[in-house]
């Protein structure tokens, strides 16, 4: 039997993410140890209730100490106090890295802690639900997804291709850019849709000629999956938006630029731009589908009262 990846695997935050991959790394026995570490006592409880982690800690330093892979899967907005707090534990040549949905931001607040001789590869797992806490996770989150890495120039390249390996063996395709892109790119593949929910979501709430029993009973399938998404961690989601303001400002400065001109088609009954817009948008739905980061099932693979 081969030795495993890592001698000792800390993960700070089990919430969906960090249980997930808690449960992941355990399944392919990619680390001696896991050590699991949360600020709140409820979520270790319901770690410790569901066997997640070898050790619980609610001191992250301890958690931290002796970890040659430490992973940060707290909110966005938390990252930097705690790489602050675990960085005085950190080992010469541990890697340390993240599971945050914004790059840059977590550069900017955790980089300037982190100790010479550790290496910082920040990591983002394009893979979740709408659920959350502990009991979420399943080991199979990441099987099929993508994870973007986003080294800073001049990080070592066998920390790199060794957190390579490590995503590679949870089930992930791995590849890197620079913060940056990643930031632009979130922004119109997973931030601003994630703010069309919630705010259409609001919308309907609010309506004085529709009652919330009517939106919630008369709900069709497009609404329901705007639901699905509105229903993610809110604390997760501040600190995305305040994180990736800039990049989640532009898109939706675009966005709001082809809504008009929809707005405008409609008003003008200008059939052929709305065929040719939703003929573009169905092509790019078939191509997640083909390429395998989406169910192609008939209603969107939804579940039925016979299923």
């Amino acid at each position: 039997m081969s030795d495993p990846l890592f001698k000792r695997v800390a993960i700070i935050g089990l919430g969906l993410v960090g249980s997930s991959l808690a449960r992941a790394v355990k399944a392919e026995g990619l680390a001696g140890a896991v050590v699991g570490a949360d600020a709140s006592p409820q979520v270790r409880q319901q770690a410790e209730e569901l066997k997640l982690c070898d050790a619980l800690e609610a001191d992250l330093g301890r958690a931290a100490a002796g970890a040659d892979l430490n992973v940060l899967a707290t909110p966005v907005g938390a990252m930097g106090a705690v790489a602050k707090e675990i960085a005085p534990h950190l080992g010469k040549d541990a890697i340390l890295t993240d599971v945050g949905s914004v790059k840059q931001a977590v550069i900017n607040a955790a980089g300037p802690h982190v100790p010479a001789g550790v290496h910082f590869v920040p990591g983002h797992p394009i893979a979740g639900t709408e659920q959350s806490g502990p009991a979420a996770g399943f080991a199979a989150l990441f099987h099929q997804r993508w994870c973007i890495l986003t080294p800073p120039e001049g990080t070592n390249e066998d920390a790199i291709q060794k957190l390579t390996q490590f995503w590679n063996s949870c089930g992930s395709q791995v590849e890197v850019m620079s913060p940056a892109h990643h930031d632009l790119v979130l922004a119109i593949t997973s931030h601003v849709p994630h703010l069309i929910a919630y705010n259409i979501v609001g919308t309907a709430a609010d309506l004085e000629g529709v009652t919330r029993q009517e939106v919630i009973k008369y709900s069709a399938g497009g609404f329901r999956d705007f639901t699905r998404i509105a229903a993610s961690d809110p604390t997760m989601w501040r600190d995305v938006f305040l994180a990736n303001k800039d990049a989640v400002l532009e898109m939706l400065g675009r966005f709001s630029e082809d809504l008009t001109a929809l707005q405008r088609a409609i008003r003008w009954g200008d059939g052929d731009a709305l065929y040719d817009l939703f003929t573009r948008t169905r092509q790019i739905r078939r191509g997640i589908i083909d390429a395998g980061q989406e169910t192609g099932e008939p209603d969107f693979g939804r579940r039925h009262e016979d299923d």
